[in-house]
């Protein structure tokens, strides 16, 4: 049975009971016609030719409460784009696929540039920002979720624990981050748990009590790709195009609604997807470019909060941090003889080794050039400066689909 306890600035709903998903499933039928809600898919095509895609299309035949799915469909040619739609129609509600490297999107993304928006950064962050745009098209959607489309443990039980919180109106949650276990003949999860969680550790102990870093310590699973949100609050976020797209998102959430309007939900025991690799011969790739990312994301949202980084904190920083991670390797080394999970912890002080040296990287970039990649506008802002955007976006998608 998992815990009920309650630590941390927000709320976490555990799967105390193992409630049925199909009552779960029931509720959110009765709460979707006053509250629609969107489910937002960002995928490669690469993705619908491994073994996750094909699961996860299984298990969302049987979702027949969303009022639509968006797939926000990167680095696909023509025909692929053609053999995605053909796909993801097998589902029995309305889909609409974006194709982002289509000849009408990429039009858009050259109004978007001539307009001053950056948008040079491919990849997840810039293809949920153009969805998130499309679906806010749309004043009737109450609610949008998110979840990535390599997952192997798929279940649909994901999506509907992730939009219950944001969407019964007994409660009154505007956020919601899934969390869960990453571990399977071996702990997974590694820039959480030696990169990301001692980090922010090391970051409240250097700056002292900072209610943003709390908010951010409270989160299980701060770097899970799945959440939902309110469209209001959606409107309002700006989100980094890089893999500080998480943290970028909760410092958005954080500073745009009240922490006691956001909850993290447990939507699965045990979480398996493609996993990345630590090469520190290719430091621009795989979790390197992960852990730099985010840390920079990172150092920037608490810059822009006022806080003075200077050469002699982030030195500090870099001691504790190397303490902290060895804290988190004895937790882990404890955590997995009890349960009898092979546990290596030369690698694991190896692989901090390697966050190390992109923390140091990472800090001397910062230092140079603290604003980094711009993050992407808040959608208001498009409206404002774009007026008639939308409008041509919906008919660009509209006549692809067609």
């Amino acid at each position: 049975m998992a815990d009920y306890f309650q630590n941390g600035s927000i709320t976490t709903l555990q799967n105390i009971t193992k409630r049925p998903n199909g009552e779960i499933e029931d509720e959110l039928r009765q709460f979707a016609p006053a509250r629609n809600m969107v489910l937002l898919l960002p995928a490669l095509y690469s993705e619908f030719e491994g073994p996750a895609m094909p699961k996860i299309i299984t298990e969302l035949k049987k979702i027949d409460y969303l009022t639509k799915i968006i797939l926000s469909l990167d680095k696909a040619e023509k025909r692929q784009f053609q053999s995605a739609k053909n796909i993801m129609s097998e589902l029995p509600g309305p889909v609409t696929v974006i194709w982002h490297d289509g000849p009408r999107m990429q039009s858009l993304y050259d109004d978007l540039r001539n307009a001053g928006f950056m948008l040079d950064n491919p990849g997840k962050g810039r293809s949920v920002w153009m969805a998130l745009g499309y679906i806010l098209a749309d004043p009737d959607i109450y609610a949008i979720g998110l979840h990535d489309t390599d997952i192997l443990t798929y279940s649909r039980e994901m999506v509907a624990r992730l939009f219950y919180p944001v969407v019964n109106p007994a409660l009154d949650y505007e956020f919601s981050k899934g969390y869960y276990a990453r571990v399977a003949n071996k702990f997974y999860g590694r820039v959480t748990r030696l990169f990301y969680t001692p980090l922010i550790r090391s970051l409240k102990k250097t700056i002292g009590y900072n209610p943003f870093l709390n908010f951010l310590d409270s989160f299980r699973f701060a770097l899970s790709g799945e959440f939902a949100f309110i469209s209001t609050l959606a409107s309002g976020i700006r989100i980094s195009p890089t893999w500080g797209l998480e943290v970028s998102m909760l410092s958005e959430v954080y500073s745009k609604t009240n922490v006691n309007r956001v909850a993290q939900v447990e939507i699965l025991d045990n979480y398996d997807h493609k996993h990345q690799n630590i090469d520190r011969n290719i430091p621009d790739s795989g979790l390197m470019r992960m852990a730099s990312e985010i840390s920079k994301t990172l150092f920037r949202v608490l810059t822009q909060d006022g806080i003075v980084m200077s050469g002699s904190f982030f030195r500090t920083l870099l001691a504790v941090y190397i303490q902290e991670s060895r804290f988190a390797i004895e937790k882990y080394n404890a955590l997995a003889i009890m349960n009898g999970i092979a546990y290596d912890r030369h690698e694991e002080i190896a692989n901090t080794e390697i966050f190390v040296d992109v923390l140091k990287t990472s800090v001397a970039e910062f230092m140079e050039n603290p604003i980094d990649v711009p993050m992407l506008p808040a959608w208001v802002r498009v409206r404002v400066a774009l007026p008639g955007f939308q409008y041509k976006f919906i008919q660009a998608i509209e006549a692809d689909n067609s």
